[in-house]
């Protein structure tokens, strides 16, 4: 993990104490995902399979899962 990134948090995050939130951090052509209550945790991935992933989620390519 690199500690040198400077991570942002999402504007949806109400900034109380559970910090429960996305946050984002970006080098070069990557983007790293964390969860705010698990910081040691990241997804690191390139830009354009992150992209083609949220149009196909805004665009109801994956329907949302059914509860068991």
């Amino acid at each position: 993990m690199n500690h040198t990134l400077r991570w942002q948090k999402s504007t949806f995050s109400d900034g109380g104490d559970g910090n429960t939130c996305v946050e984002l951090a970006g080098t070069g052509g990557h983007i790293h995902l964390r969860e705010s209550d698990t910081p040691g945790t990241e997804l690191t991935t390139a830009t354009a399979p992150l992209a083609h992933l949220i149009r196909g989620v805004k665009s109801g390519l994956f329907p949302a899962a059914t509860p068991r």
